[in-house]
């Protein structure tokens, strides 16, 4: 579901606190949504977690910081890091450019790839935004 200022794609998963995560097999690719990177405008530090943390469904584990302000980011869901896009270390501003793509935060391994089923559809996560304006 795409409109002028939500986007939502179709084949994620959200958080209400505005993360996205892509499932494969029991691991997962997270990053913050379009809505939350246009909120925050342009983003110039990411702090990602340490490969290897565990991660509780949640729970605080990365920053964002924008020109704006500073962001927590939480985990969707418990699992195991075992990458992070160091990518975002030189280029913070892929955040804001390909939220959905190359902007992409860190992945898990997940510890219940079921617990999928508590996060929003791509539908209610847009319902959640309200009418883009």
């Amino acid at each position: 579901m795409d409109t002028d200022m939500h986007k939502t794609p179709a084949d994620l998963r959200y958080a209400p606190t505005h993360e996205w995560i892509r499932i494969t097999d029991d691991q997962a690719v997270v990053g913050i949504t379009d809505h939350a990177q246009h909120e925050l405008t342009d983003v110039v530090f990411v702090e990602l977690p340490a490969v290897g943390r565990v991660l509780r469904a949640g729970e605080a584990c990365a920053v964002v910081e924008s020109v704006k302000t500073a962001s927590d980011i939480y985990a969707p869901l418990g699992g195991v890091v075992v990458e992070v896009n160091s990518a975002l270390s030189s280029q913070p501003g892929l955040v804001n450019s390909d939220p959905y793509g190359d902007g992409w935060f860190f992945r898990v391994r997940l510890e219940s790839p079921t617990a999928v089923a508590d996060l929003l559809t791509p539908e209610a996560y847009a319902a959640r935004l309200g009418p883009a304006v």
